[in-house]
This record gives C-alpha cells, sequence and structure tokens, in this order.
C-alpha cells in the first residue's frame, strides 16, 4: 500500500514517470526493510535497455526526422491526392490515406500528428473545411502510427513481453488497415451528412505522372516493411536500411535534405530517443518490485472473479487500459500494466501474447485521444490553433470506430495473428 501511495503522490506532484517509477523502486526497498535489494536496482535498471532490438526506436526516430526534413511527406501527400482528393471530402481521404503511408516510416503518433496537422489542416480549411474538424481528424489519423509498422511502442511491448520485434511489428498490418478502412467509411458518412467539397480531378495521365514522380519515395516502406515481412532483415537492420534510403530519397530526389541538416536531427533523435529509451529501464525496476510485491497474482485472483472466458477478459482489459490511457501516456502506460495484465492473460486464459499486445497497444493509443489528457488533440491544437475539446467532439465517430476496432481484436485472434501464425 505505500508503495502504490507514493507512485500515485509522485505522479501527482508532477514528477517524470521514469524517475517516479525509480523513486518507487527506492520506497519499496526502504518498506521491505531488506536494503540488499539496492544491489539489484542498476541490475534490473541495465538489463531492461540491454537488449539488441532497441535499436530500432532511436533509428525509426531519425528516419521520421530525415522524412520531414527532405520533403518526402509532401510527395505522398501529393501521390493520394491525384487518386482521391476527387470523392466528396476528398481532402479528408488525403488526410488518412497520407497517414497510412507515413505511418509505415515514422511509428509515433505524436510525431505524425505535428508533422501532418501542420499540412493538411491549413489545406483542408482554405478549401472549406471546419478547422476544427480537419485538425481533430488529423489527430485521429495519427493513431495509425504506433499500429502499422515500424512502430516504437510495438518494439517496447517486444520488450516488456519478451516477444520477437518482428512478430509484433507484422502483427499490427492488418488491424492498422482495419481502423483505416474504417475512419473512410467515417469520412465518406460524414461527408454525405455534412456536403464536404469535392477536390479537383486528375487526368489517368495527371495521376500517371504523379505516381512516376512520388515513386522514390515509396522505396522507404517498401525497405522498411517488405525486409521483416520476406526474412531479409530483422526490424534493426531494416531501420538501418530505410534510415539510408530516406537520406538518399531526401537528398537526391526530393533534393530538399541539406547535409547540414543531419547534425541536428541526430541530436533531437537522440534526445527522444533517450527519453523512450529511460522509460524502458524504469520498466525493468517497476516489473521487478510488482512481481516482488506479488501483485499480479493478486490482480488475477480480482480478475478471475469477474471475468468467466478469455472474450470477457479482454473486454474489461479494453475498459481498464482506456481508462489508463486516458491519464497516462502510451509508452508509460505499457510500462505499468503489461506487466501485470499479460501473465494473467497467457496463463490464466491462455490468450495469445501477439493478439494481448495489439489489443494494449491500439488502447493506449486511442487512450492519445480521449480526455482528460488527449496528448495527440493538444498537439494537434498546438500547431493550428484549434481547440481540444471541441475536436473531441466533432470527432466522436472515429472514437466510436477506434472502439469498435478493439470489440473485433479482443473477439477476433486472426486479427492479430494472421499473418504471424
Amino acid at each position: 500500500m505505500l508503495t502504490g501511495a507514493a507512485f500515485l503522490a509522485f505522479l501527482l506532484i508532477g514528477v517524470p514517470i521514469g524517475i517516479a517509477i525509480c523513486l518507487t523502486g527506492v520506497v519499496f526497498i526502504q518498506a521491505s526493510g531488506n536494503p540488499v535489494l539496492y544491489q539489484s536496482f542498476p541490475m534490473q535498471m541495465f538489463g531492461s535497455v540491454d537488449n539488441y532490438g532497441l535499436i530500432a526506436i532511436p533509428l525509426f526516430i531519425l528516419i521520421g526526422e530525415i522524412m520531414n526534413g527532405g520533403g518526402i511527406t509532401r510527395q505522398i501527400i501529393s501521390m493520394t491526392m491525384a487518386f482521391v482528393g476527387s470523392l466528396r471530402g476528398g481532402l479528408a481521404y488525403v488526410n488518412m490515406l497520407a497517414n497510412m503511408f507515413v505511418s509505415s516510416i515514422l511509428g509515433s503518433a505524436t510525431a505524425q500528428v505535428a508533422i501532418m496537422a501542420q499540412i493538411m489542416v491549413p489545406e483542408m480549411e482554405a478549401k472549406g473545411y471546419d478547422k476544427t474538424f480537419a485538425a481533430g481528424l488529423s489527430a485521429y489519423a495519427g493513431m495509425l502510427g504506433p499500429i502499422i509498422p515500424p512502430s516504437i511502442m510495438f518494439v517496447m511491448y517486444s520488450v516488456l513481453a519478451q516477444v520477437p520485434v518482428s512478430t509484433m511489428l507484422v502483427a499490427g498490418l492488418i488491424p492498422g488497415v482495419v481502423l483505416t478502412a474504417m475512419f473512410c467509411v467515417v469520412i465518406a458518412v460524414m461527408g454525405y451528412v455534412y456536403n464536404y467539397p469535392r477536390g479537383e480531378s486528375f487526368t489517368l495521365r495527371e495521376r500517371v505522372a504523379t505516381v512516376v514522380a512520388c515513386a522514390p519515395t515509396l522505396l522507404i516502406p517498401i525497405v522498411i516493411v517488405g525486409s521483416i515481412l520476406t526474412g531479409l532483415a530483422n526490424p534493426t537492420e531494416s531501420a538501418a536500411v530505410g534510415a539510408l534510403a530516406s537520406v538518399l530519397v531526401g537528398r537526391f530526389w526530393t533534393r530538399e535534405l541539406s547535409l547540414s541538416q543531419l547534425p541536428r536531427m541526430l541530436v533531437r533523435a537522440g534526445v527522444y530517443s533517450g527519453i523512450v529509451l529511460f522509460l524502458v529501464a524504469a520498466a525493468g525496476v517497476l516489473s521487478w518490485v510488482l512481481v516482488f510485491a506479488k501483485v499480479p497474482q493478486e490482480v488475477a485472483l480480482w480478475i478471475q472473479s469477474i471475468a468467466t472466458g478469455p472474450i470477457s477478459f479482454m473486454l474489461l482489459v479494453n475498459v481498464i487500459l482506456l481508462v489508463i490511457g486516458t491519464v497516462i501516456d502510451g509508452a508509460p502506460g505499457l510500462i505499468m500494466t503489461v506487466p501485470i495484465l499479460l501473465p494473467i492473460a497467457t496463463e490464466v486464459y491462455h490468450i495469445d501474447p501477439v493478439q494481448f499486445g495489439v489489443v494494449a497497444v491500439v488502447n493506449l493509443v486511442l487512450g492519445f485521444l480521449s480526455p482528460p489528457v488527449g496528448l495527440c488533440f493538444f498537439v494537434a491544437a498546438a500547431v493550428t490553433g484549434a481547440k481540444p475539446g471541441k475536436m473531441f467532439l466533432v470527432t466522436l465517430p472515429f472514437f466510436f470506430a477506434a472502439c469498435l476496432l478493439l470489440v473485433l481484436l479482443s473477439i477476433f485472434p486472426g486479427l492479430s495473428t494472421a499473418l504471424v501464425r
């Protein structure tokens, strides 16, 4: 009880989550009266990050920096505009589908929202769309970043759950595509109800010319995802090759990437990577404390008294994670919940850890778009000037579509495991 109270107190006074977890470990050792445990503390932290697969995280972050600085994002938007821009609500489709392609490079929801909202919201507003809707749509489209590979959150889950990184990355493909399709259906319905404007039409020749002009930018997701799916490279190697491909495309094709930009990009990628990897190190401490305190066993007994089978367990997990995700960011949410819930899922209800991981990640990403925090809405608001609260209300149909996907993922394991089993 003292350890849990200390953790909540650290969060309430604004201590960063990684440091709060480490301090909670110190409180636990003091409360246990066993100072010998201090010797294991640094070992637990180091052991958590002593994993080759984690090298993929800074590489994926670097790819996003290079892609943004090299004008690759705008090329992808131009290509999607040529095919769906003439539909009713065409720019909304462009926003969504361009995000789907960009997410196969970036892997981070907040980074994706910051980039795409800056580009798409002014364009949509100029064409007659409501700015609040455009910003909210960009925020929901950012959900695809941590789901479609590569995904930093899936890499973190792989380390926490001891599941191959490549397995988890591939498992996100079907849910990501299904979620994109669901969001496009929502756009179609809202476009009909609110009479969204159509974009300009492209002739077949113009479409072919656009694809030819933008095709090299698609080499980056093809290299990353294709090398993983074919087994030619592991996720870390594919991230390294993807970083090289993004440099070559930005330097020699779009010609917007200057080599003088690379030092700043490397520094930004290093700083963000350091934050993420410190959270992973803190996760080792949290897992250690939870096991020592027998928290998973106590939680298992409580859940078993409520959930009678795997489906009811997964639906209960959806509620728990959605609530947690509304107040805690995705990565810390994984760190706090996976060590407790995963053993129950696999050992008590015999749920595939891949299915559980996909549900957990999608849930916590949806938390980025749920009050009271709604981090993606605040990111979109920061770059567009729209109000976060109004964004949530205007885009509620997208929230319900994401919840429907979570129910489907909970009931049908094949949506998560079809490509990896």
